[in-house]
């Protein structure tokens, strides 16, 4: 198993629209593409990414399949309507929280 881990931070004043956006159509496109989620971590207080969350496949060819998709690219264009900084990797998937 390999784990796509991804972290941004909310755009000020676009806290509703974001949460409605990664209810409604983030998650379950993750979900349709193959991608598993994991985890997702809220910051509340303290340095660091606001976001944290990941999303399990059963290899890194299914992963970097999913992140040649169309779809995907769409998704995260919209996605950066509401975030910055974001970042992401490809790590194996230990089955704990990772960063």
């Amino acid at each position: 198993m390999m784990k796509l881990l991804m972290s941004w931070d909310i755009k000020p004043g676009l806290e509703a629209a974001y949460f409605e956006f990664i209810v409604n159509e983030f998650a379950p496109s993750l979900l349709r593409l193959g991608l598993q989620p994991t985890e997702a971590w809220y910051t509340v207080y303290g340095a660091g990414p606001q976001i944290l969350t990941g999303g399990a496949a059963e290899d890194l060819e299914t992963i970097t399949r999913i992140l040649d998709t169309d779809e995907w690219h769409d998704l995260q264009s919209e996605l950066f309507t509401y975030i910055t900084n974001f970042e992401y990797k490809v790590v194996p998937d230990t089955g704990r929280f990772q960063l």
